[in-house]
């Protein structure tokens, strides 16, 4: 195929990047792909621990997928023989291991949610565990032979656990050596990764010259910050924007995001084109609430279609802005089993208002769960559904439902 011409590919590739190490390389490469029509091979590998993926985790896909459109080849690893060993990265103490099945079943579920953001008919996928696993014990330590203590020391989270005395088990070493011999079985030209992979991929370069290869490009892009405005997104701190999310939710929570931090999610986790930013740049100052109807609007369109997203927007408008009750409430009813009461935590959670007994008994203490518009504190509350249904229970700004007495038939 016919590649665009280098400048124009570096004028997409470098939106939104943090480092390019080194830059010159890529332009290199790009040119020589150019020459030799041959399209670069382009790494992401993806850490299997966690299925469920959010905004933050976007902006390296969007990355990839901007590869893709450009015409080079998306080669996604799912690393299920290193899930099992668990990313040290950014971590203050040992993360518990999980079995191969565990880490291949997670990284099947994120291939399925990645394709949402790259073309699926364009994306490879690898596991790890191919190479990996087919290793002998001489090959680990030829592999170890490559890193000493003192470089693996230099690591930032493995320095500070180090100073503080904290435990590092000898496994969590071969995790960076690990992910770099990834490189080298497959010949990346370019790696992506988080600012927080930087170790992992500049290793990447130096076992792939030991190896006589050519080295990667390593590309590093921001982490996003969370609805809090604060820490990096992350579900397990309660602050994630899911891409497969209810639109609604999805609609909400980005309307809960700082104003500061509009214009770095229009750059991070949209579409809008890069000649547009300024203008975006200027409006978000001007106008955030507005700038930010349109960048909420905008993201649930990209994964729910736009009659979803003027849903979303009314719904939003309905409950949030106006403090109202949806028209159109979701409906449970309780089945004969659960008796006269029912315990309020187990309530929301089979009405799908919350995911856990846990989640449920932390939104009552935060005052976020009403029923009929009164304010439930006790959590460990029973309802008499019933004596007390029909009822409406809310849950947070924009999770409704209407709790029907037994023996009724729920619209949905």
């Amino acid at each position: 195929m016919a590649f665009p011409p280098v400048d124009e590919q570096m004028t997409v590739l470098r939106r939104g990047v943090e480092e390019i190490v080194p830059e010159n390389e890529l332009a290199d490469k790009l040119q020589s792909s150019r020459k030799t029509d041959t399209p670069l091979t382009v790494k992401l590998g993806c850490d299997p621990s966690r299925p469920d993926l959010h905004l933050g985790h976007t902006v390296v896909l969007r990355k990839l997928r901007q590869f893709q459109d450009l015409g080079h080849r998306a080669l996604l690893i799912v690393g299920d023989f290193t899930g099992m060993i668990g990313d040290p990265s950014g971590r203050s103490k040992t993360r518990p291991q999980l079995t191969l099945e565990e880490t291949r079943e997670h990284g099947q579920s994120y291939y399925e949610q990645a394709t949402r953001v790259l073309d699926p008919d364009k994306t490879e996928i690898r596991y790890n565990s191919e190479w990996l696993d087919e290793m002998s014990f001489s090959d680990v330590i030829e592999l170890a032979a490559r890193q000493t203590v003192a470089q693996m020391l230099k690591r930032d989270d493995f320095e500070q656990r180090y100073e503080a005395g904290q435990p590092i088990s000898l496994h969590e070493f071969l995790y960076p050596l690990a992910q770099a011999r990834d490189s080298v079985h497959i010949g990346a030209d370019v790696e992506l990764g988080g600012t927080d992979q930087r170790f992992n991929l500049l290793l990447a370069r130096r076992l792939q010259e030991a190896n006589d290869q050519e080295p990667q490009v390593c590309m590093m892009l921001p982490l996003l910050e969370g609805t809090d405005g604060s820490d990096k997104m992350s579900k397990s701190l309660d602050n994630a924007i899911g891409i497969a999310e209810a639109p609604e939710d999805m609609y909400g929570k980005t309307m809960s995001v700082p104003d500061d931090l509009i214009y770095r999610y229009v750059e991070l986790v949209t579409d809008i084109p890069t000649e547009q930013l300024p203008k975006v740049k200027q409006f978000a100052e001007s106008n955030p609430r507005q700038a930010k109807a349109q960048l909420a609007r905008r993201v649930v369109e990209m994964y729910h279609g736009e009659e979803a997203a003027d849903q979303a927007a009314e719904h939003f408008e309905q409950t949030v802005v106006e403090g109202g009750v949806p028209d159109d409430l979701p409906e449970y009813t309780p089945t004969p089993e659960d008796g006269g009461e029912v315990g309020l935590l187990n309530l929301m959670r089979h009405a799908d208002l919350t995911d856990s007994n846990s989640e449920g008994r932390r939104m009552i203490e935060q005052g976020a769960v009403t029923i009929d518009d009164e304010k439930v504190t006790d959590t460990g509350r029973y309802i008499d559904v019933g004596e007390e249904a029909p009822l409406v229970l809310q849950v947070g700004k924009r999770r409704f439902a209407r709790i029907l007495p037994p023996g009724h038939e729920a619209n949905a």
